[in-house]
């Protein structure tokens, strides 16, 4: 066991780390599957507090690319692939612009801003572009995950746009997150960063994420629809007011 853990460990990583890492992967995966949000955003918190920080983004989004894939491919049948064909183009062309300009956003600006529009969208109603420009809103999303990670929020609001069932919703969303983060780390690749010594850390973190996934897809079956969008809109909001108090705190 011990020589295992220390094949996993990625430079200046102890094996408890490695191991909370592993911990949290099988639980943010539950936890999106369950609820269809959430787990990236908990990933993401704990990695930004153990992780150096030139390698946060790009393992997270190889991690949270394994970990959607493999929902996509416990519930390929649930996909709306219309609205993955019109975000699909949207992902690129938001992947080419965020890998050249997204460096120069003020983070903080950029995290009040999108907490307060999901914060809207869910006391009120997702606007009507987030459903019929779906390039565009590929786009925006995407830009966003290149520049500090999680983007699942805003992802999740435009599927719930579009008004679907729940595995369909936790489906779709999967779908739209894999070919995002898969193009984004990429991206990172070819801007320089080297993932071979993560390798092996990774790995691991997508088995447990598998692991997470096929768990909590035995608590979204037991779920109806309208549990499902309640417990959506709870999470998108916490999710929302975490973003704005981060934001807020880097003025402070």
């Amino acid at each position: 066991m011990s020589d295992l853990l220390a094949a996993l460990l990625p430079p200046d990583l102890s094996g408890a780390v490695v191991l909370a890492l592993m911990a949290t992967s099988f639980a943010s995966s539950f936890i999106t599957i369950s609820f269809g949000i959430g787990g990236g955003g908990l990933m993401l918190a704990v990695m930004a507090s153990l992780l150096p920080p030139v390698a946060l983004v790009p393992v997270h989004g190889v991690v949270q690319f394994g970990s959607n894939a493999g929902r996509v491919s416990m519930m390929a049948a649930h996909i709306h692939w219309p609205a993955v064909a019109r975000f699909g183009a949207g992902i690129v062309l938001g992947i080419l612009i965020g890998a050249s300009v997204v460096i120069n956003l003020p983070a903080a600006a950029v995290q009040i801003g999108v907490g307060l529009f999901l914060i809207w969208t869910v006391l009120a109603k997702p606007p009507a572009w987030m459903r019929d420009w779906p390039v565009f809103t590929g786009t925006l999303t995407s830009i966003l995950s290149m520049f500090f990670g999680a983007s699942g929020p805003f992802v999740n609001t435009y599927v719930k746009s579009l008004e679907l069932g729940r595995h369909a919703h936790v489906a779709t969303t999967a779908a739209l997150l894999s070919g995002q983060h898969l193009l984004k780390s990429v991206a990172f690749g070819a801007l320089g960063f080297v993932y071979w010594p993560w390798a092996g850390m990774i790995a691991a973190l997508i088995l447990c994420g598998l692991a997470g996934t096929w768990t909590g897809k035995r608590v979204l079956n037991r779920m109806t629809d309208t549990r499902f969008k309640q417990a959506l809109n709870a999470v998108l909001l916490l999710l929302s007011a975490r973003l704005v108090w981060q934001g807020l705190a880097s003025y402070w």
